[in-house]
């Protein structure tokens, strides 16, 4: 019989021991509980090490809230591994860092309540379903074969709200790039440092112009994208996919030549 290894993720305890027991009543279901974004990604280090890698993650949309328990009367508790409060804390964002640490992993998000726009902020970020928690066991586990069969699950009555935002961000998206696109080169390496978070002055240092200079291409580039604050503009070019400069490449550069 093949075994599907699935880690629970959520912090509220009683939830997390109470879903993980359930599975595990399931002949063909190994089960594990983490109790944090951080406990997750490190459990799922330590299985990929040890050659016994996770096939599902079930993911809490939000880590640090609270949910009803399952009843698993006769059921023993399944031990969940807890993790300090720093790192991935967001459900969407370990999504996110699963996806990146370990592909093969499918993604399932339990929820509180449907949510067009966060469920399709899961699907960008990797996930390959949306469940409500108070599902039926056998509705889990349904979903949890059916992803490992590389199929997308979302409720029904979710599937139109989600697609509009799918739409949306797309559409988003390329108004974004098509804005970006009219600036100078010179304006899209401005806009690359104030997405790295550098100041005036830092940019002047970094691209040897006057601090007059870099205001003017600033202005420039607000004006271009029709934003007023550095902060929309940042928000826009993340949308359009520009990345921040380099900034770790400097520290390297120098520490040569002081070298």
């Amino acid at each position: 019989m093949v075994r599907i290894r699935v880690l629970v993720v959520d912090d509220h305890r009683i939830f997390a021991e109470s879903l993980a027991a359930a599975l595990a009543a399931e002949p063909d279901v190994d089960v594990s509980a983490a109790g944090s974004g951080p406990a997750a990604l490190r459990c799922l280090d330590r299985a990929a090490a040890e050659g016994r890698r996770y096939d599902v993650l079930l993911v809490d949309a939000d880590l640090g809230g609270s949910a009803p328990a399952l009843g698993t009367a006769g059921r023993p508790p399944v031990p969940v591994q807890d993790g300090q409060a720093d790192g991935l804390v967001d459900g969407i964002s370990l999504v996110t860092g699963v996806r990146t640490a370990q592909p093969s992993v499918r993604t399932v998000v339990l929820a509180e309540k449907d949510d067009p726009r966060r469920a399709a902020l899961a699907l960008q970020a990797g996930a390959s379903g949306w469940v409500a928690k108070d599902c039926s066991l056998s509705r889990l586990l349904t979903v949890i074969r059916g992803v490992l069969r590389d199929e997308t699950h979302l409720p029904p009555a979710l599937l139109t709200g989600v697609l509009r935002e799918l739409t949306a961000a797309r559409k988003h998206r390329t108004e974004s790039e098509r804005l970006v696109e009219s600036l100078t080169p010179r304006e899209r390496e401005v806009l690359r440092c104030m997405v790295a978070g550098l100041g005036r002055k830092a940019v002047a240092e970094r691209l040897f112009l006057s601090p007059h200079t870099v205001r003017t291409h600033m202005q420039n580039v607000l004006g271009k994208l029709g934003v007023h604050s550095t902060l929309a503009a940042v928000a826009l070019a993340r949308r359009a996919g520009v990345g921040p400069v380099d900034l770790a490449g400097d520290v390297v550069e120098r520490g040569g030549q002081l070298a």
